[in-house]
C-alpha cells in the first residue's frame, strides 16, 4: 500500500534529517525510546485510556477532557503521546497521565507492537491525527476511539476523489466530535454518520487557564497596580511584521503603555523589537525591578510562560502571526474581556471569525488599518468597554465541549 511505503520512506527521512536538525533528533531518538519506556512504565493489570496530540496546541486542546477524566474516572490510568518535539519536550513531566511518550511512526509493525503493549481500553485523537495503521489496529481490537475537537473542509483530501482510499481511515472512529456543522455535514457526505457538534474544547481550556492565572508583581507595578493611570497595550505571540505595526503606532502614541511577548525569545529577535522602540522607556521581564517597571513606559517579556496571565492587565490586546502562517490564540486574549486585534491571516481560525462576527476581534491589513482602529478604540470608551465584553461573552457562549464529550463516550 502507498501509505505504507510513504511512512517507512518517512522513517528513513527523519533518521537521516537527525544528522542534521536538533529538533529532528529529539523526535528520532525519543521514538526509538518509546517501546523501552513503554516496557517500564506500564502496569499490566491497569486500564488505559489512550490521548494522542501531534503537538503543543492539540495537547491544550484535549487537557480538559484529560483532566475530566482524570478527576471523575480515577480507576483508569491515562497514557499520554506526541508527535512532535515541540509538545513532548514541554508537557513530558504533566502530571495528568501516568506515562508520556513519542508515538513511533505509524508503520504496521510500530502500531502493533505499540498497542500490544499498552492495549488500551479506549483511545482519543485530538483534532487533526488520522494515522492509517494505528486506527485500523484498534479496530480490529474493538477499542472504542474518538476523534476530539475535529474540524473538516472541503479542500482536505478525504473530500477529493483520489483521496477515497485513504478516507477510510475515518471509518475506524467510534464517533466525531467536531467543531461545527460543515463538518458533520461534510463527514456525512462519503458516509461518515457517528459525528456530533459539541464545540471545541480550547474554549474550555482557556477559561480553565484563566482560573489559574497568576498574579505577577513586576507586571502590575509596571502597569500602576490599582492607580493605573495610563492605557495598557498587551502583544502576544508577535512577530516582527506585527511589531513594526504596532511599534510605530506607539512611538507616536506616548499616553499607552506596551507589554510585548514576542513568539520567539532570543537575542536577534529581542535587538530587533528594540531597535524599533524610539525614545521609550524599556524594561526587560528578567532583568527589572518593580521600581525601574513602574517608571518605563515598554515592557518585553523575555521568558515564557506568561502570557496567559499578561492579558489580564491590558486595556486592549494584540495576537501576532496573522502577517505569516496564521494568527496564534486568540482565546487566551478574549476571555479577560479584551478587544482582540489580529492579522489577515485569519480565515481559517474559526474563534478569530467568530470573534470579528461578535464585535471583539479587529482585522487589520497594513499599519493604516491599526492606526484607525486604535484610534476608534481609545478615543470612544463605551466602543472599548462593549468590545470587551463582546469578546468574553464569545467565549463562555462555546464552552462546555468538554462535558458534552464525556456524556457521549461509555466509561
Amino acid at each position: 500500500m502507498l501509505y505504507n511505503i510513504i511512512m517507512y520512506a518517512i522513517q528513513m527521512g527523519v533518521a537521516v534529517y537527525s544528522l542534521f536538525s536538533e529538533k529532528v533528533r529529539k523526535m528520532w531518538l525519543g521514538e526509538r525510546a518509546s517501546f523501552g519506556v513503554l516496557r517500564e512504565q506500564v502496569d499490566p493489570d491497569a486500564r488505559y485510556i489512550w490521548f494522542h496530540a501531534a503537538s503543543l496546541g492539540e495537547f491544550e486542546q484535549g487537557r480538559p477532557l484529560i483532566e475530566a477524566i482524570r478527576r471523575d474516572y480515577p480507576e483508569y490510568k491515562i497514557l499520554l503521546t506526541f508527535f512532535s518535539p515541540s509538545g513532548y519536550e514541554v508537557r513530558k513531566n504533566y502530571e495528568g497521565a501516568d506515562i508520556v511518550t513519542y508515538l513511533p511512526i505509524d508503520t504496521v509493525t510500530n502500531a502493533r507492537r505499540f498497542l500490544r503493549t499498552v492495549r488500551p481500553v479506549m483511545a482519543f485523537f485530538i483534532k487533526y491525527e488520522f494515522w492509517y495503521n494505528y486506527l485500523h489496529v484498534l479496530r480490529h481490537r474493538g477499542v472504542p476511539v474518538y476523534s476530539v475537537s475535529s474540524i473538516f473542509r472541503k479542500d482536505q483530501v478525504f473530500f477529493k476523489w483520489y483521496g477515497r482510499s485513504y478516507g477510510r481511515v475515518l471509518k475506524c472512529f467510534t464517533r466525531f466530535f467536531v467543531q461545527n456543522d460543515e463538518s458533520k455535514r461534510l463527514l456525512a457526505s462519503i458516509g461518515i454518520g457517528d459525528a456530533m457538534v459539541v464545540g471545541d474544547t480550547r474554549f474550555d481550556r482557556v477559561l480553565q487557564i484563566k482560573d489559574a492565572s497568576r498574579q505577577l508583581p513586576l507586571v502590575e507595578s509596571f502597569v500602576g497596580g490599582s492607580e493605573k493611570q495610563r492605557p495598557v497595550f498587551v502583544a502576544g505571540s508577535s512577530w516582527q511584521p506585527d511589531e513594526e505595526i504596532f511599534l510605530k503606532y506607539f512611538n507616536e502614541h506616548r499616553e499607552w503603555k506596551l507589554i510585548i511577548a514576542p513568539h520567539v525569545i532570543g537575542e536577534e529577535h529581542l535587538k530587533q523589537i528594540l531597535s524599533l522602540i524610539h525614545d521609550r522607556k524599556v524594561v526587560r521581564y528578567t532583568e527589572a525591578n518593580g521600581q525601574q517597571a513602574s517608571e518605563a513606559d515598554v515592557m518585553i517579556i523575555d521568558c515564557f510562560g506568561l502570557l496567559s496571565s499578561i492579558y489580564h492587565y491590558g486595556d486592549v490586546s494584540y495576537v501576532g502571526g496573522g502577517f505569516g502562517v496564521g494568527i496564534h490564540n486568540v482565546l487566551e486574549a478574549a476571555v479577560w474581556n479584551l478587544p482582540v486585534i489580529f492579522g489577515p491571516n485569519n480565515r481559517r481560525f474559526d474563534e478569530a471569525q467568530g470573534l470579528l462576527k461578535s464585535g471583539g476581534g479587529f482585522e487589520i491589513t497594513d499599519y493604516d488599518s491599526f492606526e484607525q482602529i486604535m484610534t476608534r478604540l481609545a478615543a470612544d470608551k463605551a466602543l472599548l468597554e462593549k468590545s470587551g465584553r463582546a469578546s468574553a461573552d464569545f467565549v463562555a457562549s462555546l464552552s462546555g465541549a468538554t462535558d458534552k464529550v464525556i456524556s457521549n463516550i461509555k466509561l
